[in-house]
């Protein structure tokens, strides 16, 4: 089975996610449990990588990457730049060609994958606001005719759950860069994703952005959703992350979080010449 036969999506474009830092919007605890079992529950697919390799040109990208991430886990993946990271999330997404068989295992029906890459770019003097961009990616009719009601009330909550809900006249360009990083990670809840694939979407959070991840990532585990997570924050994997893969074109190790991130590991992992796995 092919990644194209496996995957069924919204348009990449249109799964588009991410998070931002607004203080005097940071949910509390008791208010963070119950969104999350207002979750609907899910049987998240598991992933079967199983000697993926990439080549561009007379570069090898992924050199017979091999690992399974089991369902309704959090699963971090880290490496060094350039390491493979998102070429391999990419292959995942059917945007690139690969050799090696990639499977994705849905208990049932083909379900929706949701996708927060590292960052969005746009013209930031367009006057699009949150509502517009949220009609844009989530609906199919154009955006300056607004938010359609089958939406309002996804939307509505969906920018409740990341804190933004009060920003939604504002303009997007406005927005500081965790903020625009909340907005894409609510269009990316909608539909509700039984797949999260997540690239770095930590990186453009202060304290109170990074507090709102972790109670979602910890919402989603307990929905059943599977999660695939790039991340350079090595503590916060530590904390959060049920297995951690490391990957340098090829991977190195793939365990536990308290077995992978040893010193010895780390160091092989973050060479200029990786070792062999260890």
């Amino acid at each position: 089975m092919t990644s194209r036969e496996a995957i069924r999506a919204h348009p990449v474009e249109a799964s588009l996610l991410a998070m931002t830092e607004c203080p005097s919007t940071v949910m509390s605890t008791d208010q963070a449990q119950s969104r999350a079992s207002s979750l609907p529950q899910v049987s998240g697919p598991a992933l079967d990588f199983d000697e993926v390799c990439l080549t561009l040109g007379r570069t090898t990208i992924l050199d017979k990457v091999t690992f399974t991430v089991q369902p309704g886990n959090v699963h971090a993946l880290v490496g060094p730049n350039g390491g493979g990271k998102s070429s391999l999330i990419k292959t995942l997404l059917g945007q690139m060609p690969h050799q090696g068989r990639l499977s994705l295992h849905w208990p049932g029906a083909p379900g929706t994958i949701g996708y927060v890459p590292q960052a969005l770019e746009f013209d930031r003097g367009l006057p699009m606001t949150v509502d517009d961009f949220m009609a844009a990616m989530c609906q199919r009719r154009p955006a300056f005719l607004g938010v359609s009601k089958h939406f309002a009330t996804a939307i509505g909550e969906a920018l409740e759950r990341v804190g933004m809900q009060d920003k939604r006249k504002r303009r997007m360009g406005a927005l500081s860069g965790g903020e625009r990083q909340r907005v894409l990670l609510a269009q990316g809840l909608i539909p509700p994703p039984q797949l999260l694939v997540l690239d770095e979407p930590m990186s453009a959070l202060d304290e109170a952005g990074i507090q709102v991840f972790e109670r979602l990532l910890g919402d989603w585990r307990a929905a059943g959703i599977t999660v695939l997570w790039i991340e350079h924050d090595l503590e916060a994997v530590g904390r959060l992350a049920d297995r951690v893969t490391g990957l340098n074109r090829r991977v190195l190790f793939d365990a536990t979080p308290q077995q992978a991130l040893t010193p010895e590991r780390l160091l092989s992992l973050f060479s200029t010449h990786p070792r062999s796995p260890v």
